[in-house]
């Protein structure tokens, strides 16, 4: 700073004109023309305001549950026993095993191939019983069937889980819903987007805009596809656990084979400068909003309570150039408009005023006058 003149040496005495002199340097620094555009923070245009947090272990997952089929249903590639009790003494009341096959149907011996796949147990004692009858091999059997083992499905879950690594499930009931829950649940920086990579051999899953026998029909077109694929390809799926899930929806449904992986949610630090104690980056918690006057709080608060002016510079995407956004601490406190939610990668600074440079100012000359007395002593 230029030395003013008559200045005496012992810095206490030094005239009022340093003061002022003081606050024209800092309102010329404050009055640079940014190429950002700025907004104030009560009226932040709603396409420039940060994201809300979306806390994913707090989704509702039971509605990923309408895939699974009761304890009781029997699906493809399941062993059942079957035992047949007839009125014919001379046959032999025996329980055989009897897998059902991928077309659904069971090969049942005496009486030939049923369908079976999608009944219950009961069920299908029935519609065996009757089979038996209308083919006149029986005139009144009693039909007694039990599932003997499941067919299971392997499959990996890997990334924002508790636990990774490979699940077994029952080829009925593999959903998304058991995947994560097999594998003890989302980890606490889980995102909301969770990927499925289907094996070569995995069935699609049915197109939801056509119906039922045509998108058995457009599956059987896609599988003869795939099948014929080079080794090592796979279809992927993207899924967002917070969008709206309709019940039954096939994309949840999952093979043998796949592979699901949860996105995790690495959001960038947030850096705040400026009149703050403890200027520095921080990390933004997980599944939890910050404000700016949770920002400030983080950098240990301002360095002196005048200071009310903060700036946000924000980068927005599709823009080269970040805005900014001014937030009076002041207002923040009485108004919760002001006090913006911020976002991944933001910039808090704390900024110089007219004021604040005063009392800088102050402080210092008063620092320095104490000591020079001091010195004196």
């Amino acid at each position: 700073m230029p030395t003013l003149p008559n200045a005496n040496p012992c810095i206490a005495n030094r005239p009022a004109q340093a003061v002022v002199a003081w606050c024209a340097l800092g309102a010329l620094l404050l009055s640079g023309c940014a190429s950002a555009e700025r907004y104030q923070a009560a009226r932040l245009p709603a396409k420039f305001a940060a994201p809300p947090v979306e806390n994913v272990r707090r989704v509702d997952l039971s509605q990923l549950a309408n895939l699974s089929l009761s304890s009781e249903m029997i699906d493809r590639g399941d062993i059942l026993g079957v035992t047949i009790a007839t009125d014919y003494a001379a046959l032999p009341t025996t329980t055989v095993p009897v897998r059902v096959g991928e077309d659904g149907h069971a090969t049942i011996p005496q009486i030939g191939r049923v369908e079976l796949a999608g009944l219950k147990l009961e069920e299908a004692e029935q519609i065996i019983a009757a089979a038996g009858v209308a083919r006149n091999l029986f005139r009144n059997p009693h039909v007694t069937v039990t599932l003997q083992r499941r067919q299971m499905n392997r499959i990996t879950v890997i990334g924002a889980v508790e636990k990774t690594g490979v699940v077994r499930l029952p080829r009925g009931s593999s959903s998304l819903l058991e995947a994560l829950v097999e594998a003890g649940g989302l980890s606490k920086d889980a995102g909301p987007d969770v990927e499925i990579r289907r094996a070569r051999d995995s069935l699609a899953p049915p197109t939801p805009e056509l119906p039922l026998k045509d998108q058995v029909a457009k599956n059987d077109v896609q599988l003869a596809s795939h099948t014929s694929a080079p080794t090592g390809t796979a279809r992927v799926q993207l899924i967002s656990l917070t969008e709206s899930i309709e019940p039954g929806d096939p994309r949840h449904r999952l093979g043998d084979g796949d592979v699901v992986m949860v996105h995790r949610r690495v959001p960038k630090p947030i850096h705040v400068i400026g009149l703050v104690n403890k200027p520095d980056q921080y990390e933004l918690p997980y599944n939890q909003e910050v404000r700016v006057l949770d920002a400030l709080a983080m950098a240990g608060d301002r360095t002196m309570q005048a200071a009310d002016r903060v700036l946000i510079i924000r980068q927005v995407k599709d823009r080269e150039e970040p805005i900014q956004i001014e937030v009076s601490v002041n207002e923040a406190k009485a108004r919760g408009a002001a006090n913006i939610r911020l976002a991944p990668g933001d910039i808090v600074s704390v900024e110089e005023t007219p004021t604040t440079i005063v009392l800088s100012t102050l402080q210092r000359v008063v620092r320095v006058a104490i000591g020079g007395s001091i010195g004196l002593l």
